[in-house]
């Protein structure tokens, strides 16, 4: 069990050594991830009125709301998932997508924060073009469609458990909560592209770690013991060095996306 603090922004789980250190922990996440993952894309065949634009316009929309409401950082990542697994199964107007994102917002709110997004500020975030009424008939229709089963596994599930793990390897805790950080980062952003959404949430951590890890000078200088993290993540996650290396150059890309004028 997680302790509880409370601070100004409500009550909040910190991290349990237990729970962290079970190996127990980990093999379920491996197990039963996939379960959470969508298998396709379902624009064209599922969404003919949609298009990875629109998702990704959403997307950061809905990121905004989660920066302007100071959500936890297993809102939004939680909220997307919710959103593609709906999306993979029931055809939507263009027009419903905002309501449709709100819901999933309000929903992952309600799983992962003590206090919910209330329903009056999602339908300001909106200017007003969706109503309590529909967010609440449309809340029952994701819950039914996904059969309450929201509680999905999540890249942010695997960081402290591979993080931990990476302990003993690596240079001060300092250090581990600069990857830690910068991981989340890289995590919110894949969230955002529509090309994560088919991969296992374990790869997505490990490549986001990776990432973090490269991007400490102190790290990358040292090539054997950087090479020898990134071994030891691949052999945690059960992901080829080559698929691990494949996906953190897709979240480089990101980052360049991010960061071009042009973008």
């Amino acid at each position: 069990m997680c302790n509880v603090i409370n601070n100004s922004n409500g009550c909040r789980s910190i991290i349990d050594p237990t729970l962290i250190d079970d190996e127990r922990i980990l093999t379920n996440l491996l197990l039963i991830q996939n379960r959470y993952v969508i298998k396709s894309s379902y624009f064209h065949c599922v969404q003919p009125d949609l298009s990875v634009s629109m998702r990704e316009c959403v997307a950061n929309w809905m990121l905004e709301i989660c920066e302007e409401e100071q959500c936890e950082k297993d809102v939004f990542p939680l909220a997307m998932n919710i959103l593609d697994r709906f999306l993979s199964s029931v055809t939507i107007k263009k027009s419903q997508l905002q309501l449709l994102a709100s819901v999933c917002l309000f929903l992952a709110s309600k799983l992962k924060q003590s206090e919910s997004i209330v329903t009056s500020k999602l339908i300001l975030y909106s200017d007003f073009s969706i109503t309590e009424d529909q967010l609440k008939g449309w809340e029952l229709l994701v819950l039914s469609q996904l059969k309450w089963d929201l509680a999905a596994v999540t890249p942010n599930d695997f960081l402290n458990l591979l993080i931990r793990r990476l302990h003993t390897r690596s240079k001060g805790k300092e250090k581990l909560m600069t990857i830690k950080k910068h991981a989340q980062t890289f995590i919110t952003l894949c969230a955002t592209d529509f090309r994560f959404s088919m991969l296992p949430p374990s790869s997505i951590a490990a490549s986001c770690i990776a990432t973090a890890i490269l991007g400490l000078t102190s790290l990358r200088n040292n090539l054997s013991s950087t090479k020898e993290l990134l071994s030891q993540l691949c052999k945690l996650t059960s992901i080829d060095f080559s698929d691990l290396l494949s996906i953190r150059k897709s979240i480089e890309d990101i980052l360049n996306e991010q960061i071009s004028p042009h973008h």
